[in-house]
């Protein structure tokens, strides 16, 4: 008991420092450095990685560095290097969930019947959508990606559903960030710009068709 509640203590601190960390740093300080530097590929690359180990720290949306990926390496080799990135550092918080939720990185095993918390809500949702399926619909709705990333590690998602639910759900977001970028003439803070919207709703329904299926099985079941 002891040990589980020192691991929910110091997950809270740590949420704690990632909103500090968030309020008291800018993405414009890191991006005019990253402009600065954009003619040295060794010095533009070591920054980019850097940015992106702590981006879930500074809790910084991954379609800004997406943005910034485009910017230096284009679009035939950004989109790669973006998705790359997406899914490495999304496996921090994933992973750190995890440890935090059970002790361990191993999946934890969820009861047959899920609680009526929120926790019940989502565990309920992916044993519905399936756990690549649901991955991929969460990804594509514009919420947090580490908010994702939290609730698929504490509802029992494994490593190779979720990678592949990222991959598949970020794509369009990191294509769009990644030609956003290859096209702009200097860097800045302005995400997608006005290709945000449009692609929002298109990802939205998207997200829609996926989960139809799953939905329909779940009111038909619940109407029996």
């Amino acid at each position: 008991m002891r040990v589980e509640f020192g691991r929910r203590a110091l997950a809270g601190a740590v949420v704690a420092c990632v909103v500090v960390a968030s309020l008291l740093t800018s993405p414009e300080t890191a991006l005019e450095h990253l402009a600065t530097i954009a003619n040295d590929p060794v010095a533009f690359a070591a920054v980019l990685v850097g940015l992106y180990i702590v981006r879930p720290f500074l809790a910084w949306p991954a379609t800004l560095l997406a943005v910034v990926v485009g910017y230096g390496y284009g679009v035939a080799l950004g989109v790669p290097v973006a998705l790359a990135f997406v899914v490495g550092t999304s496996l921090i918080p994933f992973y750190a969930t995890r440890w935090f939720d059970g002790g361990t990185l191993e999946p934890t095993d969820t009861p047959d019947e899920p609680d009526g918390g929120l926790r019940g809500h989502v565990e309920r949702y992916f044993g519905a959508t399936g756990h690549v399926r649901g991955v991929t619909a969460a990804r594509l709705v514009p919420i947090p990606a580490d908010i994702v990333s939290c609730t698929a590690a504490v509802s029992g998602v494994p490593t190779s559903a979720f990678v592949a639910g990222t991959l598949l759900g970020e794509l369009p977001w990191t294509l769009a960030a990644v030609v956003v970028g290859s096209s702009a003439k200097e860097l800045s803070t302005g995400g997608l710009g006005s290709v945000g919207l449009p692609l929002g709703v298109v990802t939205v329904a998207a997200a829609m068709v996926l989960l139809a299926g799953p939905a329909y099985r779940s009111y038909a079941q619940s109407t029996e």
